[in-house]
C-alpha cells in the first residue's frame, strides 16, 4: 500500500508524469511541431530551387507569398481559432458542439474566397508601391496572382483540421501535413525545373505545386471530419448549417486573434519591402536568414499551438493550475530547443546556408558577399530567438482562454511601432543593413516581456469563450420555471 502511494506521490510531482507536465505536452506538441517542420522544409527547399535559378526569384517569392499572407491573415486567425472553441467544448464534455464550431469557420473561409479573387487584378497596383525592381517585381506578380488561387484552400483546410487538433487528436494533421508537404515538394521539383512531362515554369510553377497542395489538403480534411463516427458523435454534417450566434462569437474571439496575426505579418511585412529598396543583396541576405529563422520558428510555433489547445481544454474543465503548468511546461521544452538552434545559426552557418548556393547562378563574388551578410543576420535572428519563443508561448496561452482583445490592442501599438521604426531606419535614418535588424531584434524582445507580464498578471484564469454545461442546464431550469409558476397561479386567479 506504501509503495502504491509513493508511485502516486511520484505521478503528480514528477515534471514528466504529473498532469500538464511533459508527457501530456509532448503528447500533443509533438505532431504538430512534426507538423510545423514538414512545412518549413517545405519552404527552405522551395526557395532552395528558386535560389537555384536565381537569387532574384528566390527574394520575389519570398516578399511575394508575405504580402499574400498579409491579406488572409485575418482569416486566417479566425479559422484557426475555431481550436480554442473545439478544445474548450471538448474539456466542457460537449462533443456535439464541437461539429457546429468547425463548421463556422469554414463558413468564414467561403466568405473570404470572393476577395481571394478581386485581388487577383491588382496585383500590379499592389506591387508598384514596393518600388523594388522591375526584375524582381515582374516575377512578384504572377506568384502573388498564383497563390490567390490556394488562399481559400489554405483557410478551407485550417478550419477543418481544428477539429483534430482542438481534441488533441495532433497525429492526424501531423499525417495530413508531412503527406501534403511530400506532394508539394515533388510538384515544386517538377514545375520548377520541367521533369516529367511538366513545362519548366521558375517561380510560376512553385506557386501552382503550393496551390495544388492546398486544395488537397482541404479534400482530405473535408473527408476526414465526414466520417460516420464523427457525424454521430460530434454532429459534423447536421452541425454544417450557419450557426449565427455561434459565428458571432468565433469572430468576436477570434477577429482579434486575426487582427493580432495581420498586424505582427504587417509590419515585418514592411520591413521585407523596405529592404527591398535598400538592394537586392540586402534584400536577398534577408530573405534567406527569415528562411532558415523558420527552423527555429516553426517548430515553436506547433508548441504554441499546443499550447493554446491545452489551456482551453483544462480552462473548460476549470482547471486553471494545470492550464498555467501546461504553458510554463512548454515554454521549458521550447527554450532548450531555441537554445540549441541559436548555437548551431552562430557556430554553424554553413549548416543552412550552404545548400541555397549549390546552383545558384550568381558569380562567386556575389555568392561569398551574400554569403557572409547573411550568415551575419544569423547571429541576429540567434539574439531575438529566445524572446520569441516567450512572445509566442505566452500570446498563444492567453488566446486559449479568449484574452484576445489585450492581445489585439498590443500588436495594433506594437504593429505601427515596427513598421514605423522599419520605415524611420531605412528610409529616414539610412541605416546599414545590420542596423535595420537590430529594430527587429528589440521589437521582438519587447513584445517576449509584454505577454510574459499579462499571464503573469492571471486574468486569462477566469475567462471562457464557450457557454459551459452548467450555463445550459440553468438556461433550461429557468425557461422550466416560468409555466410552472404561471400554472400555480392560474388555479388562484
Amino acid at each position: 500500500m506504501a509503495s502504491a502511494d509513493t508511485s502516486i506521490s511520484l505521478d503528480q510531482t514528477s515534471w514528466w508524469r504529473r498532469p500538464a507536465g511533459g508527457r501530456e505536452v509532448l503528447q500533443v506538441a509533438l505532431p504538430l511541431v512534426i507538423s510545423t517542420i514538414s512545412w518549413t522544409v517545405m519552404t527552405f527547399v522551395d526557395r532552395m530551387f528558386l535560389n537555384w535559378v536565381s537569387g532574384i526569384a528566390m527574394s520575389a517569392a519570398f516578399s511575394a507569398s508575405i504580402i499574400w499572407f498579409a491579406f488572409f491573415c485575418l482569416p486566417m486567425g479566425i479559422c484557426s481559432y475555431v481550436n480554442t472553441f473545439v478544445s474548450q467544448y471538448m474539456g466542457d464534455e460537449q462533443p456535439d458542439r464541437i461539429g457546429p464550431s468547425v463548421w463556422q469557420g469554414v463558413w468564414a473561409a467561403l466568405l473570404v474566397t470572393p476577395l481571394a479573387l478581386a485581388i487577383i487584378p491588382l496585383a500590379p497596383w499592389i506591387f508598384s508601391w514596393t518600388l523594388h525592381s522591375p526584375e524582381v517585381t515582374q516575377l512578384e506578380i504572377p506568384y502573388f496572382q498564383i497563390l490567390c488561387v490556394g488562399g481559400p484552400a489554405m483557410l478551407i483546410a485550417t478550419a477543418l483540421s481544428a477539429f483534430y487538433s482542438g481534441r488533441g487528436k495532433t497525429w492526424v494533421v501531423m499525417v495530413v501535413d508531412a503527406g501534403v508537404t511530400s506532394l508539394n515538394l515533388l510538384l515544386d521539383y517538377l514545375w520548377i525545373f520541367g521533369y516529367a512531362g511538366f513545362p519548366e515554369m521558375g517561380i510560376e510553377g512553385a506557386g501552382w505545386a503550393t496551390v495544388t497542395a492546398l486544395w488537397v489538403k482541404a479534400i482530405i480534411y473535408l473527408v476526414l471530419v465526414l466520417k460516420r463516427e464523427n457525424r454521430d458523435v460530434f454532429q459534423t454534417a447536421t452541425g454544417m448549417r450557419f450557426d449565427r450566434e455561434l459565428f458571432g462569437r468565433l469572430i468576436y474571439f477570434g477577429g482579434p486573434s486575426g487582427v493580432q496575426i495581420l498586424l505582427d505579418v504587417l509590419g515585418f511585412t514592411v520591413f521585407v519591402i523596405l529592404m527591398g529598396r535598400v538592394g537586392d543583396m540586402e534584400a536577398a541576405a534577408t530573405t534567406l536568414a527569415f528562411s532558415i529563422a523558420s527552423v527555429a520558428f516553426m517548430p515553436v510555433w506547433g508548441f504554441s499551438m499546443a499550447v493554446s489547445i491545452l489551456v482551453g481544454q483544462h480552462l473548460g474543465e476549470n482547471r486553471d493550475d494545470l492550464a498555467a503548468r501546461s504553458t510554463w511546461t512548454t515554454l521549458h521544452i521550447s527554450l532548450v530547443y531555441m537554445a540549441i538552434i541559436s548555437a548551431l545559426y552562430v557556430f554553424t552557418p554553413d549548416l543552412f546556408l550552404s545548400g541555397f548556393f549549390a546552383g545558384n547562378g550568381d558569380s562567386e563574388t556575389d555568392k561569398q558577399a551574400l554569403h557572409t551578410m547573411a550568415a551575419n543576420l544569423l547571429c541576429f535572428v540567434a539574439a531575438y530567438n529566445t524572446m520569441d519563443a516567450v512572445f509566442m508561448i505566452f500570446v498563444s496561452a492567453i488566446k486559449g482562454a479568449g484574452d484576445t482583445r489585450f492581445v489585439m490592442i498590443i500588436s495594433v501599438i506594437m504593429g505601427v511601432l515596427l513598421a514605423a521604426l522599419s520605415w524611420l531606419t531605412i528610409s529616414y535614418w539610412q541605416l546599414s543593413i545590420y542596423g535595420c535588424w537590430m529594430t527587429v531584434t528589440a521589437w521582438v524582445c519587447v513584445m517576449g516581456v509584454i505577454f510574459l507580464l499579462r499571464f503573469l498578471g492571471g486574468k486569462w484564469r477566469s475567462m471562457r469563450v464557450i457557454e459551459t454545461r452548467d450555463d445550459a442546464t440553468h438556461e433550461v431550469e429557468e425557461a422550466s420555471s416560468v409555466p410552472a409558476v404561471e400554472l400555480a397561479i392560474e388555479p388562484v386567479e
